[in-house]
Formats: structure tokens, C-alpha cells, sequence
């Protein structure tokens, strides 16, 4: 007799559906799903007693019921409850409506009150029958999606907050140091914020200054610390290549980075000189480096950069190297190919665009490690990328990848298992063991023969150094929380010889006036950059685009040279277009933003941004930083239109400021901060879900230095408290730590 089939999983509900695609899957997820805001259902307000613009609930019956029809079709309802009068007004209605708010019918309706010449209205308020009890809690109203009507939710809300597992995690004391008694455990703390007591200030609800909402912030940053610290505790504890430079008695048996040094021609400045040195002590231990370096637009990240490749190579490994587009790639491949070839290493190229023949010749170089170097986007990370002896990857503009992009590219070295047991040409086995951190006099290799122990351990067991670099600054509040697992190098001054950028705020009404500068700054012989933010039209951004500024640029400008670059081109159309400009052939530029970042031509001397009310503050500070890199002033025209409002919005009058009254980048970045929120700013560490939900970093500036100094104790003290903190907060989000 044949087994009965199993059963058919039910199909989800649009309701569950939609709880799955909010993440809200385990019982914890739905208690931590908290309200947006609150409704008071818990009182009956007199008509008499209301005040114009507060939300209120009356009881009253229907006096009137009428639909209007002349100009917008609306359904006009009066209601009186005695003391005064009140009109309903419904834009959007359906018979049921008018059943329900039939003349006679006693219905309790909630809504914002407005005043004026017809009397007292409500516009679409919520209403039912009367009758029944009053609420005995605030109403909660929840983020939601489509299909997610707010009775479910907070029915399966109080389903979820029953069945959590909410035993504090804790301890006692340490909750008392920043005034957090035992009274308000986290149990107690969520139920009162799902039901909140009428009596409770709204404000304090509102603001999240409320105890039981100091209790969930210091949890969630806790949990954050915790699992950064952890993260990095557990990187602690990973293997990598020890890069030990060569060193020899003659000027050619100087260590490469030595040499790169003595050709290179200008000198480091000092901070350049600290944060490379940073480095350098970074990728001697055997322990994965981890490390962001920050520098503000033009501070000299590259060569930074060019020094660790080269202490990498010199070991004997190889270095990648990840730009976000292939015209930074491309500037990094030319600048590093002019440092580097005289030292003879080969440097090989990569990206999605190469012809086949190329592209073959250059994994070939890889995989053979013939190539030290290896600079492209994100065609480094392919599957058919095989490098021979992975052991440094940098990533340019870090912000610009996803957090599985990161994470590819330090699983190539990871993923060479079939490299296991070979070493880089020159080293014998003992030092491939100072390599790994293991001692020769080890268990592993007691009584074996020590190249039998290389092999076993194998490349496999190791883990590339990781240096990331950005030219967004990140403000002191997000490195201590966002970034507290990774170790932050700064390059806090610029060159000699920059000059400072002069930048101005215009309106475009007069558009003219910079047409007339841009014709004074080419009979100097100068090069100007104008940077337009889309390169079609648009329905919903009635934007100038690249094309029709080219036109017209091209136009009042006879006999100069006006280029278009912008992201839809041929790859190789943008490269001639490129080399034009650096060449100095021509005179104006005008892009998308595809040269926001990487694009070094001394000569440009001026930056004119269009639209600039509709690019953000850290894209804004990026484009500028294409001027003043050369000895002649340079300024950066920011031309705004406020379309057919009266004036530009708060946030965008905000950024055009802080453009106007400072080059810093560390101040750009946090008044950046300011305008978007940590979220925003952060893209959630470069996609992913965002790591704070309720605590804000300025603010709670107090609790995020509790934690920072919990988090060493609980890991060390109360381990399984710890990971317990941690799996209730941060679910599958850790892996995000790792990138």
C-alpha cells in the first residue's frame, strides 16, 4: 500500500505575504514592529469643547447626507451632537458610505477639526457605528505595505509580542548606570509602547524620549556594538599572508615601496606618510586587515593605495584593485601603470567591456600571478577571475558597491582551494608559516615534514586584507556605531599647491552670466566641466538634459570645443571624449555624473552644476572636487531653479549653504548626516537593511557611549547573554558586518 502523499503547503494569504516582504517572520519581529504613531479612541470629545486643528473623536447623529456634484463630486455629511455642528466632507466615497452615514444614523467619527466660514469640518474621518465600549489604550498605527490592512497587523502584533521569548538580557547594574530600573523590563517596555495608557504625553511618545523608548534604544545600540565587536573579534582570530617586505643592501634590493617612494614626483605629505604606515603595520601581522581610509576629494588616497599594492607584491601575493566605474578604473590603471612599470610590475586590467582576446590575456596574467596588480570594476569578481595568490583587495569609493559585491571579492583568495599548498615564487615553507601565524615548532607540523603541513593548511585558510577608501568622510557619531568594527585611517590634509575653490550660488535665471564666465575662462586658456544631472527627458523631473545643454553650450561657444560624456555612451566613446579633455584638445565638458569621482585634469578651472538643488550634498562636494587641482583659482558655480514654486525646499536650500560656506568635507559630511539621517547617508552600510531602527546617533549620543563600553564586558563576562542580545536584535543582519 502506497504511503499517502505529504500535504500541500497552503498558499500565503496577501496578508502574510506581506508581513513576509516587511521581514516581520519570527515572533521577536513582530513585537519590535513598532507604532508610527498613536490615535486616541479612548475618549469622546464635545463638538463645543474641540479646537481647530487638534484630532479628535465625536459621537453625533447625521443630520444631512447629500452628494454634491457641482465641481468635484463629493459626499457632504452634517452631524450634530448637541452642543454644536460639524460637516464630514468625502472626496472619495462609495454607496456603502452613504448607507452608513444615513440621516438619523449615530456614528462616532475621529478627525482632524478645521474651522473657517462654513463652521466646524472634518475632511475624510474615520467613522463607525456608535455604541460599544471606548478603547482602554492608545490605537496604534503601524508602517505597513499594500495588503496589510492596520486590524491585522496589530492583531498578529499582539500574537507576536505574546509568544517572544523577552527575558532580559541585561544585567542589572548596568542597566541602572544610565537610569533604567528593573520596573521597565523589556517585556514591559514593548507592551506599553504596542498599548500605551491614555494618560501617557504623546509628546514623549513622539520624540521617543519616554523611558519604556530609552529602553528599546539602549538595547538596539547595544546589540549593535555587540555584534561589530564580535565581528571584529572573530576577524581577530582569521589567518592571513604576513607581508614582510624584502630588503637588501643595494638601491635595486630596496624594498619596493622604497623605490616607488624615490620615483614618485612629489613628496608624501605627512599625513599620507601616517596612514601608510597604518597600513603597513596592518598587513605585516597575520590577522586580516580591516581598514578604511577616508580622505577628502584630492587629499591623495591614490598613491596610498599604490604603496600598500606594492608592500603586497614585494611579499611575493597579489593586489586587486575595485573601482565603481570604469573611468576611475581606467584613470587608476594609468596613474598606477606610470608609478609602477619602472619597478617592473606588471599591472593587468579588467572590465566588462574588453574585447574576448584581451580578456583572455589578462586572466591568463592572473591567474598565473605574472600580474602584481590588478585594477578593473566589478569584473573582478566574476567567477571566471582566478587569481593565483590573492592577498590584498582595495575598494575604491567602498560606498558605491553592495555588501555582496565586498564580500565576493575577499572570498578570492578564500576560494583558490586548488591553489592549496603553493606559495608565492622564492619563499620557502617556514616562511609561509611566519605567513599563517604558525609557529614550526607547532602541533600541526610536529614530526611531519613542515611542506606537508603548508599544503594542508593550504591558501584555503587564509583571508585577504581588506582596504576600503572613500572620499565621503564619515562623521565621528557613524564610526563609532555604524563603522566600530573597522579600524579608520585619515588623511586630514591636501597636497601643497591646491587652491582654494570659490563657490557660488545662482539662480538660473542668469544662465547668461555664466555663458559670459565660461568665455573668459577659455581665452586662458582654462577647461570648465559642466555637470547636468539627467541625459534624457523626464516626465516627473522636467530637467535640462546633457544633450540639450551640449547643444546649446555648443551654440554660444563658435569654435570652441564642447564635449558630451554621460553613462549611456560606448565605452570607448567615452574614453576618446576623456582623452580629448585631459589633453587639453578640449575646452568644455559636459557630463553626467559619471566623472563625479576619479577624473584628474589640473587645467579645469571651473565646475557649473545645473540643477544642483537635485543632487545631494556628498555628490555636490565630490563634483567640485573635480576643480582646484591645478595653480589657477578655481570656482564651482551652483545653478538652482525652483520650478514653480516659490522657493526652494528646506533640505535643498540646506545643502546649497553648506556648499556655499565651506570646502571641509569632514563638515560637509556631517551636515550631510544632519539633512538624511544615518539611513540616507549610509545606504544602510551599501544596501542592506539599515542596522538602527529607533535609536538616533545625536540624540542618543549618551546611550551609544553606554554601549560602546558594555559591549567588551557583556562579550567577556556574559557570553551567552551576548549572543542571545544579539540573535534577537540583529537576526541574519550580521553578515552585513563582514563587508
Amino acid at each position: 500500500m502506497s504511503a499517502t502523499p505529504p500535504a500541500k503547503p497552503k498558499p500565503l494569504s496577501a496578508p502574510q505575504k506581506a508581513l513576509y516582504k516587511l521581514g516581520l517572520d519570527r515572533p521577536i519581529d513582530l513585537a519590535l514592529h513598532l507604532p508610527l504613531r498613536y490615535e486616541d479612541e479612548t475618549r469622546i470629545t464635545r463638538l463645543c469643547d474641540v479646537r481647530e486643528g487638534e484630532t479628535a473623536q465625536i459621537e453625533a447623529v447625521v443630520t444631512a447626507c447629500e452628494v454634491k456634484l457641482s465641481g468635484s463630486r463629493q459626499l457632504l455629511v452634517t452631524v450634530d451632537d448637541g452642543t454644536d455642528i460639524c460637516t464630514m466632507r468625502f472626496f472619495s466615497f462609495y454607496p456603502s458610505h452613504q448607507k452608513a452615514l444615513a440621516v438619523g444614523n449615530r456614528i462616532r467619527a475621529r478627525g482632524e477639526i478645521r474651522g473657517g466660514f462654513m463652521g466646524l469640518q472634518m475632511m475624510h474621518p474615520t467613522f463607525k457605528a456608535a455604541g460599544g465600549d471606548l478603547a482602554t489604550a492608545l490605537t496604534p498605527i503601524y508602517p505597513t505595505v499594500a495588503g496589510l490592512p492596520q486590524a491585522y497587523l496589530r492583531r498578529v502584533v499582539q500574537g507576536g509580542l505574546a509568544r517572544a521569548e523577552l527575558t532580559d538580557t541585561i544585567p542589572a547594574e548596568n542597566l541602572r548606570e544610565i537610569g533604567l530600573q528593573r520596573t521597565w523590563s523589556m517585556r514591559e517596555a514593548l507592551s506599553f509602547l504596542h498599548n500605551p495608557t491614555p494618560n501617557v504625553a504623546l509628546a514623549a511618545l513622539e520624540d521617543r524620549s519616554h523611558p519604556a523608548w530609552q529602553r528599546l534604544k539602549a538595547e538596539e545600540l547595544l546589540a549593535q556594538q555587540l555584534s561589530q565587536l564580535r565581528s571584529k573579534r572573530e576577524r581577530a582570530l582569521l589567518r592571513a599572508p604576513a607581508l614582510l617586505a624584502k630588503s637588501g643592501g643595494t638601491p635595486q634590493d630596496l624594498p619596493l615601496h622604497e623605490q616607488l617612494l624615490a620615483v614618485l614626483p612629489f613628496a608624501l605629505t605627512a599625513a599620507q606618510r601616517r596612514v601608510s604606515e597604518e597600513i603597513a603595520q596592518d598587513v605585516r601581522r597575520p590577522i586580516p586587515m580591516h581598514r578604511l581610509l577616508q580622505g577628502d576629494v584630492g587629499s591623495g588616497k591614490t598613491v596610498v593605495a599604490a604603496l600598500a599594492a606594492v608592500i603586497c607584491i614585494d611579499a611575493g601575493w597579489q593586489c586587486a584593485l575595485m573601482a565603481p566605474t570604469e573611468i576611475l578604473a581606467q584613470q587608476h590603471f594609468s596613474k598606477l601603470l606610470g608609478w609602477l612599470a619602472p619597478l617592473g610590475i606588471k599591472t593587468a586590467w579588467l572590465t566588462g567591456s574588453q574585447k574576448t582576446k584581451e580578456r583572455r590575456e589578462m586572466l591568463a596574467l592572473i591567474a598565473s600571478g605574472e600580474a602584481g596588480l590588478v585594477i578593473g570594476t566589478h569584473a573582478i569578481i566574476q567567477d571566471k577571475v582566478v587569481f593565483k595568490n590573492l592577498a590584498l583587495a582595495i575598494i575604491d569609493e567602498q560606498h558605491r558597491f553592495g555588501v555582496a559585491q565586498r564580500l565576493a571579492l575577499r572570498s578570492k583568495l578564500t576560494s583558490q582551494t586548488e591553489n592549496a599548498g603553493k606559495q608565492p615564487e622564492g619563499m620557502d615553507c617556514r616562511a609561509t608559516l611566519a605567513m599563517t601565524g604558525l609557529d614550526a615548532a607547532s602541533d600541526l607540523v610536529t614530526g611531519r615534514p613542515q611542506a606537508v603541513a603548508v599544503h594542508n593548511l593550504g591558501l584555503s585558510s587564509l583571508e585577504p586584507h581588506l582596504l576600503m577608501m572613500t572620499a565621503t568622510p564619515i562623521p565621528r557619531t557613524l564610526a563609532m556605531s555604524y563603522y566600530a568594527d573597522l579600524d579608520v585611517s585619515t588623511i586630514d590634509e591636501l597636497p601643497p599647491g591646491r587652491t582654494p575653490i570659490v563657490t557660488k550660488v545662482v539662480n538660473d535665471a542668469r544662465r547668461g552670466e555664466v555663458i559670459e564666465r565660461i568665455r573668459h575662462q577659455i581665452s586662458e586658456g582654462r577647461q570648465i566641466y559642466w555637470v547636468c544631472p539627467l541625459i534624457e527627458e523626464s516626465e516627473v523631473l522636467d530637467l535640462s538634459n546633457a544633450t540639450a545643454t551640449h547643444a546649446e553650450l555648443s551654440a554660444a561657444l563658435p569654435g570652441v570645443m564642447v564635449g558630451l560624456l554621460h553613462s549611456r555612451m560606448a565605452v570607448a566613446d567615452k574614453r576618446a571624449v576623456m582623452a580629448l579633455f585631459t589633453s587639453g584638445d578640449m575646452a568644455v565638458l559636459v557630463s553626467t555624473t559619471v566623472i563625479e569621482v576619479g577624473v584628474d585634469v589640473p587645467n579645469a578651472s571651473l565646475m557649473v552644476i545645473e540643477h544642483a538643488e537635485r543632487f545631494g550634498l556628498s555628490q555636490l562636494h565630490q563634483l567640485r572636487g573635480r576643480v582646484g587641482r591645478g595653480a589657477a583659482a578655481s570656482a564651482c558655480v551652483l545653478l538652482y531653479s525652483t520650478g514653480d514654486a516659490p522657493r526652494l525646499g528646506e533640505s535643498a536650500r540646506a545643502r546649497l549653504r553648506a556648499m556655499a560656506e565651506t570646502n571641509d568635507g569632514f563638515e560637509i559630511a556631517r551636515r550631510d548626516l544632519e539633512i538624511r539621517g544615518p539611513g540616507e547617508f549610509l545606504g544602510a552600510r551599501q544596501s542592506g537593511a539599515a542596522l538602527l531602527r529607533f535609536a538616533d546617533l545625536e540624540t542618543d549620543a549618551d546611550l551609544l557611549d553606554w554601549a560602546r563600553q558594555l559591549a567588551p564586558i557583556m562579550l567577556d563576562e556574559y557570553p551567552a547573554l551576548a549572543e542571545k542580545h544579539i540573535t534577537r536584535w540583529m537576526g541574519g543582519m550580521t553578515d552585513y558586518m563582514k563587508a
